[in-house]
């Protein structure tokens, strides 16, 4: 990906302005991390746009429509223009709101996503931190966005937002357990928690022929994460008006709406990085794989929208508890024997 070059001259630069006046060595790593901040966020910001308008158009087409066809080709610049239109619009803040909370836990949602895709292997070498414990890494920064959405629904002062507050913090708590558990199998697997050596232990074979049902926890585990249809109750329009975020408007909630559409990719990520191989493929590059990987997942958890009706709330925590958590135990009981014995 040309974002990797880009991040690499930059970097050296700055080591270059460092050097060339003088100034402590501690600047290095501060300014690249700020350089790489930058441009990771950059790149979220215009795979959202793009994410957003192939929702519409898969929705579209799956509902037999054409979809948006007027502002650019097919449609193309429609986001472009309500993105702007979103950053004219006024910010208000309800009366009676805890403020400083309201107005940081937009920030708070999108924060975690930028951080996580430091350690996402984009390529053989296209990985701005390849950490040993990278899968750990992964799972515990994303864990922050419930902070964020319960935080978002208590400060807003409003029955409806504390409503989807509760429910998202019940819901991605029981999720967080057999999604863990999916990719323990992964790791057990890879004989490590660094993504660039579970992409190399596929060299041969993808994990999801190992794990398959791992896979399908992960799947239905990851929706229920990034509050998907049908795992979308925190945001139910008809019961919640819109649920933990109802009361934001403006860059605010543009902010909470950068974060779902990222974490649908990202969570995409790393299925393809944990179950498919990652970068790995014949002929074409590396990045043209793993996108291609992804972007798979992201169709599959679109599909999954605009198919299946929304579960009621007993429903999903009874499925997470009583049908996923026993799956997940049983596929790593079975894992371990395999590893140990085979």
């Amino acid at each position: 990906m040309i974002i990797y070059p880009i991040l690499s001259r930059l970097n050296e630069w700055w080591k270059g302005v460092v050097a060339a006046y003088g100034l402590p060595p501690e600047f290095v790593p501060a300014g690249q991390m700020v350089v790489n901040g930058v441009l990771i966020a950059g790149f979220i910001a215009a795979l959202v746009l793009f994410l957003i308008w192939l929702t519409r158009k898969v929705s579209a087409h799956i509902q037999q429509r054409f979809g948006p066809m007027r502002v650019g080709w097919h449609g193309a610049v429609q986001t472009v223009a309500d993105a702007l239109k979103l950053v004219q619009k006024e910010d208000t803040t309800p009366r009676g709101c805890d403020r400083p909370v309201f107005n940081i836990a937009p920030f708070l949602a999108f924060a975690p996503t930028v951080v996580a895709f430091v350690v996402i292997p984009f390529g053989d070498g296209a990985i701005v931190r390849d950490l040993n414990i990278g899968v750990l890494f992964l799972f515990a920064v994303t864990t922050i966005n419930v902070i964020a959405i319960i935080a978002g629904g208590w400060a807003s002062g409003s029955k409806y937002s504390l409503l989807g507050g509760f429910r998202s913090a019940a819901q991605l708590v029981s999720y967080e357990v057999p999604l863990v558990l999916s990719a323990l199998g992964v790791i057990m697997l890879a004989g490590s928690m660094r993504l660039g050596a579970i992409v190399d232990a596929q060299s041969r074979v993808w994990f999801v022929a190992y794990q398959p049902l791992a896979f399908v926890i992960y799947v239905i585990a990851a929706t229920a994460e990034v509050n998907r249809t049908p795992f979308d109750i925190p945001e139910a329009e008809q019961e919640l008006v819109a649920g933990f975020n109802v009361e934001y408007s403006g860059m605010k909630f543009a902010m909470f709406f950068l974060a779902e559409f990222a974490n649908m990719f990202l969570v995409s990520a790393i299925a393809a990085t944990l179950f498919l191989g990652g970068w790995r493929g014949p002929w074409l590059p590396g990045e043209f794989w793993f996108l291609g990987k992804s972007f798979a997942i992201v169709l599959l958890l679109m599909f999954f929208r605009w198919t299946y009706p929304r579960l009621r709330v007993d429903q999903l925590m009874t499925f997470a508890w009583k049908f996923l958590l026993p799956l997940a135990f049983l596929n790593l009981i079975i894992t371990g024997l395999i590893v140990v014995l085979i």
